[in-house]
């Protein structure tokens, strides 16, 4: 069993997930249980499936997680799209959620290509 805190995939996407949901804070209140609930979901399972994945025994199950977690980031990526063609979020907001979660799937594909070469 790993230590998820110890990840830096998990500690970027956490701040990920802090980032939109302040970011959505700002959307129109009709929107709390569609974008707002999904976009909110889509971060926060980033980080949830790399520490479930720590929780599994082995790495194969571990990679699996860590492939949700690459589904959730794509997910969120979409719905970030979303939200700023809609104008939800200005430009900046948008740049700066969109390099972070960049940086998370980078992360997340090259941790996913290590524990596939210790196999």
């Amino acid at each position: 069993m790993k230590d998820f805190r110890q990840l830096k995939v998990w500690e970027k996407s956490h701040q990920l997930a802090l980032a939109i949901y302040q970011a959505s804070k700002e959307f129109p209140k009709e929107e709390l249980y569609g974008l707002t609930s999904q976009i909110r979901r889509a971060s926060t399972s980033i980080p949830t499936s790399i520490a479930e994945g720590c929780g599994r025994n082995t790495d194969a199950d571990f990679a699996r997680f860590l492939q949700m977690a690459m589904g959730s980031a794509s997910e969120t990526e979409y719905q970030l799209i979303l939200s700023h063609d809609l104008g939800f979020l200005n430009k900046e907001q948008n740049d700066k959620l969109n390099t972070d979660l960049t940086e998370v799937k980078r992360m997340l594909a090259s941790l996913l290509k290590t524990i596939r070469a210790d196999r």
